[in-house]
């Protein structure tokens, strides 16, 4: 996935030097098993939310258990490194970097999902959870605190963009 510049509507982040290194020093001890950790924040948000799996058609229409299908990796993967690799980008940055042509389709599909904030909310908690069992030697107060900073400005940059989406 690219990251490049996106003019989201979120930025001047109020995200201090200490919340950005301890991002970053995280996402760089996690980056080497970003698959496995995507994954198991996926089946988090599925236990904490069983009934979130119908969002999912790749895991909603599968006989395949969730943690061996293939779909479902391939999505847990993408969606875990984007959000840490916007986190760890969001000081240098000023705001999400996530490119504006994928937060428009990240908005118009959780739109047509019907997302809502109680989606964001176990994703965040489910993100953080996954984080801290991770690397539980850097999780502290100010990490989680960090983390969830940055997953809120991505959220909002998303929400900003959830709307329906226009035919070209």
């Amino acid at each position: 996935m690219s990251l490049g510049n996106s003019t989201c509507p979120v930025s001047n982040v109020l995200f201090t030097e200490e919340q950005e290194a301890l991002v970053v020093n995280s996402w760089n001890a996690m980056k080497k098993n970003s698959a496995e950790l995507g994954l198991k924040f996926f089946l988090k948000i599925f236990e904490i939310a069983p009934t979130a799996i119908k969002l999912f058609s790749f895991a909603r229409d599968s006989d395949v258990p969730l943690e061996q299908n293939p779909k479902l990796k391939t999505h847990a993967t993408s969606v875990f490194v984007m959000t840490c690799k916007s986190a760890a980008q969001l000081k240098k940055a000023g705001k999400v970097t996530v490119a504006e042509s994928s937060l428009k389709r990240l908005g118009s599909v959780h739109f047509k999902y019907g997302v809502v904030d109680e989606h964001y909310e176990v994703t965040r908690y489910a993100l953080l959870e996954t984080i801290k069992e991770a690397v539980p030697e850097m999780w502290s107060s100010e990490m989680k605190n960090a983390w969830t900073e940055a997953f809120n400005q991505l959220a909002a940059a998303i929400k900003a963009e959830t709307k329906p989406a226009v035919s070209a």
